[in-house]
């Protein structure tokens, strides 16, 4: 080389961190220099050999020719890789090496590095998820039992209004048969734009009572995009508050019947409280419970339908998983036009404990969020991470000693807002989770450990009966730690 690796680490200036060196990481390096006979007088001499306990770089390899073969050492940092990890690598490389050996004309691509121990532990042993759930029963219906078990309890808390589970339960069969009169049968897309209220809870309910799936819409939407949802999901009824009739004006197509959900004297006023019967709607739990809208890969809102299985598997793992108690409180703050808001929703109800609605707005307010927690006892929470980090900004957020989960989805969750949770937060529980829309809102998660001291934070393992597979852009495996 022209110049000492000193020289050149000067001259470029990368940025310096104390957890990698400078400029690269990983060299190879290949040793062809002939050593010389070393012929001393009156001496025998030999090579003592290349024992070192220290490497320059995190991973280093050497080869040289040696007679008819080519040898070498792997030496690697201890402080970033164990044993284990370096002989699978090792593999990989002698796997690669073997490939080309054996047809170097083949393309990189193709060429299999997994031993087939691995290929199986990929495949199957980390997706042992399979577990029992009440797969023929649709969402409603697990929420039913829980009216039945403890009516008077408190469900729904909005500001000053408080509703129970018969109360609630009575509101939502009224109006499922008002939707049933109106024609709504299974699979039949209904859309709902309301503000954050007891007013929604009820109309959820109702929709998916009556068997349809319900297609949510924010009043705070613009208009182009509400539009563009109502066009594609050509639902025949919108269920809509005063705020929902505001954002659509006078513009609701012609063919979308409008249910005021706030009328003085609503049509659905005296009909039966009891449950609509799913038998005689035809109604299973492979029918669709909601479709929501995401933006899509291309910015044109994208349909992403989940059944009634779908949804219930994932809370019952949910509760296995977290263990809500009656006495627990969650706090609904996710739009409903957010697919985390489901959990909200329908875990807190299936289970007999407290949702607490956060007045519309709040969701964007980290003090009113903190003042919220405080005086209703949220026990259970939600957070983007972007927003997580906004909340522990606010002040006042160690006033929050009720709080015993904080979950997080939807971006990537930065470790140091884990380190500030745990400081901030040292009694609640920090739980991350991943997953897209269209395959029912999460699937893996990730609790945090107390001692967690990384730089990256997982995503965790696949939940109850779900496979996730890592692959490369051409669909093969990909190898651990890659």
């Amino acid at each position: 080389q022209d110049l000492p690796f000193e020289q050149v680490v000067e001259i470029v200036q990368p940025p310096r961190a104390l957890d990698h060196t400078p400029l690269l990481q990983v060299m190879l390096a290949w040793e062809n220099n002939a050593v010389g006979a070393l012929d001393l007088p009156g001496l025998s001499v030999e090579a003592a050999g290349d024992e070192l306990d220290q490497v320059k770089f995190d991973l280093e390899l050497s080869l040289g020719e040696h007679g008819e073969e080519i040898a070498g050492t792997l030496g690697y940092a201890t402080a970033l890789f164990d044993q284990a990890t370096i002989e699978r690598q090792r593999g990989y490389l002698l796997a690669l090496l073997r490939a080309m050996a054996a047809d170097a004309q083949q393309e990189v691509r193709r060429i299999e590095l997994l031993s087939t121990a691995e290929r199986t532990y990929l495949l199957e042993e980390l997706n042992r998820t399979a577990a029992p759930y009440p797969a023929e029963r649709c969402i409603h219906e697990l929420f039913e039992t829980q009216v039945h078990k403890a009516p008077d309890a408190v469900a729904v808390v909005c500001e000053d209004e408080r509703l129970s589970y018969g109360e609630l339960n009575a509101r939502a069969n009224r109006l499922a048969h008002h939707l049933i009169a109106l024609g709504v049968r299974p699979d039949q897309p209904v859309a709902i734009c309301v503000e954050r209220s007891p007013m929604m809870v009820v109309g959820l309910l109702a929709i998916l009572k009556a068997g349809g799936a319900y297609v949510p819409l924010d009043p705070a939407y613009p208009p182009a995009r509400l539009h563009q949802v109502l066009d594609d999901a050509a639902p025949r009824l919108l269920l809509a508050d005063v705020a929902g009739r505001a954002a659509f004006g006078s513009d609701v197509p012609a063919n979308v019947s409008v249910v005021e959900l706030d009328t003085a004297a609503p049509a659905w006023a005296s009909l039966p409280e009891v449950d609509p019967d799913p038998r005689a709607l035809s109604l299973i739990s492979r029918n669709l419970a909601y479709v929501i809208y995401t933006s899509g890969s291309t910015g044109t809102p994208k349909g992403a339908q989940n059944e009634h299985r779908a949804i219930v598997n994932r809370l019952i793992w949910m509760q296995n998983a977290y263990g809500l108690k009656a006495t627990d409180v969650v706090l609904q703050k996710t739009p409903f036009s957010f697919d985390v808001s489901a959990w909200e929703f329908f875990w807190t109800l299936l289970e007999g404990a407290t949702l607490v609605l956060a007045p519309p707005g709040a969701h964007r307010d980290p003090d009113a969020l903190v003042d919220l927690i405080v005086s209703q006892r949220i026990t259970t929470v939600h957070f983007v991470p972007s927003m997580l980090v906004s909340f522990l900004d606010a002040k006042g957020v160690d006033r929050c000693t009720s709080l015993r989960r904080v979950l997080c989805s939807g971006e990537a969750l930065p470790a140091a807002s884990v380190h500030r949770v745990r400081r901030a937060l040292p009694w609640t529980a920090l739980h991350n989770l991943y997953g897209p829309t269209e395959a029912a809102i999460d699937v893996t998660s990730w609790s945090c450990p107390a001692e967690f001291d990384e730089a990256m934070v997982p995503i965790g393992r696949p939940i109850a009966n779900t496979r996730v597979y890592l692959l490369d852009r051409h669909g093969g495996l990909v190898p651990s730690g890659a």
